[in-house]
């Protein structure tokens, strides 16, 4: 059986760890590992890391603190696995995933990144209802750059090889290779997706269903919107040299999609003057969005006005409203 490994970076999880853990502790696929790079906690992580390396699976990496794509990367630089996944120490895996991305895999010698949807849960670990739903086939860098449909950090699962042709080691970096990019603490999922697109042949493909669940912060969204744009905008700045003539014909739609998704965060932490600066910009930058996502996009805009002028907690509650009335299977 092809060798997996399963990389958990952890920070101050003592709270979700546990049910992460025996979520990847109960994969039905018989031959991996499970590391976790406990990267610098200052809570309860280390000895709740501690009770779980007593499965012969499960080993403990502890570290200084290098955020999250340093975690990953001390994490890949440990691996033994010929395909390595990913899982945030707040998010799930349904007990299916490792072994229907390692088929997937096996089945198509060409695809280098597997991933899937993702069901969104709240705080609580209950689900919202929601889900991430991305684009399963043909994927090109455009899609990536625009619509990132991977979607979120635990959704997927990578050829080592792969990982191998993207490594490099900054001058001052004495210790392993970098794959993630460490001086970001934002953007870095798309700008590793993106620079595996645009400097190798690996194919990015998805499989059917909702195999991860992804944890959903309430609160505090919108005030993180200016530093995650500002991270969006120093990646296309690193990438571009790449790829110019890709970067200039791309840059302004994908930029709109990243303005209405961050103009949807802010409307989800009820933050009305950002999300109708957002609405603007969006909007100014591209009309493509409208284009290509007509429902979605117009729902943003009128979700955007409707808190402006009632407020957040009509906002609230209709949103609420139209949960309970949306049909089964709906798409976010």
């Amino acid at each position: 059986m092809t060798f997996a490994s399963i990389i958990m970076p952890a920070f101050n999880v003592q709270s979700t760890m546990r049910e992460t853990l025996a979520a990847l502790l109960a994969q039905t696929y018989a031959s991996y590992e499970v590391i976790i790079v406990d990267d610098g906690s200052t809570d309860c992580t280390p000895g709740i890391a501690a009770q779980f390396a007593a499965d012969p699976r499960v080993r403990v990496i502890r570290q200084a603190n290098r955020g999250l794509a340093g975690a990953r990367n001390t994490g890949i630089a440990a691996a033994r696995g010929d395909v390595i996944g990913f899982c945030d120490a707040d998010d799930l895996w349904e007990p299916q995933k490792l072994a229907r991305h390692v088929a997937h895999l096996q089945a198509n010698p060409q695809v280098g990144i597997s991933y899937s949807g993702s069901a969104l849960m709240d705080d609580n670990g209950a689900l919202t209802g929601q889900a991430q739903r991305p684009r399963l086939h043909d994927v090109t860098a455009s899609h990536i750059f625009k619509r990132n449909p991977i979607g979120n950090g635990s959704a997927p699962v990578i050829r080592r090889s792969v990982l191998d042709q993207i490594a490099y080691r900054p001058r001052h970096e004495t210790v392993r290779d970098w794959y993630f990019d460490e001086t970001f603490r934002q953007s870095e999922d798309i700008e590793c997706w993106l620079r595996i697109a645009l400097t190798t042949d690996w194919a990015f493909e998805g499989v059917p269903g909702l195999l991860t669940r992804y944890r959903i912060n309430a609160g505090g969204l919108s005030a993180a919107t200016d530093r995650q744009l500002a991270a969006w905008e120093r990646m296309v700045e690193k990438l571009t040299p790449l790829n110019p003539a890709f970067f200039t014909v791309n840059t302004p739609a994908a930029r709109a999609y990243q303005l209405r998704y961050l103009c949807r965060r802010a409307i989800s932490d009820l933050d009305a003057p950002r999300a109708q600066t957002l609405s603007r910009a969006w909007v100014a930058q591209s009309r493509l969005p409208l284009v290509e996502e007509p429902v979605k996009s117009v729902v943003t805009l009128a979700a955007s006005a409707a808190l402006s002028a009632f407020g957040g907690t009509a906002l609230r509650n209709a949103m609420t409203l139209a949960r309970r009335l949306r049909p089964t299977g709906a798409v976010q």
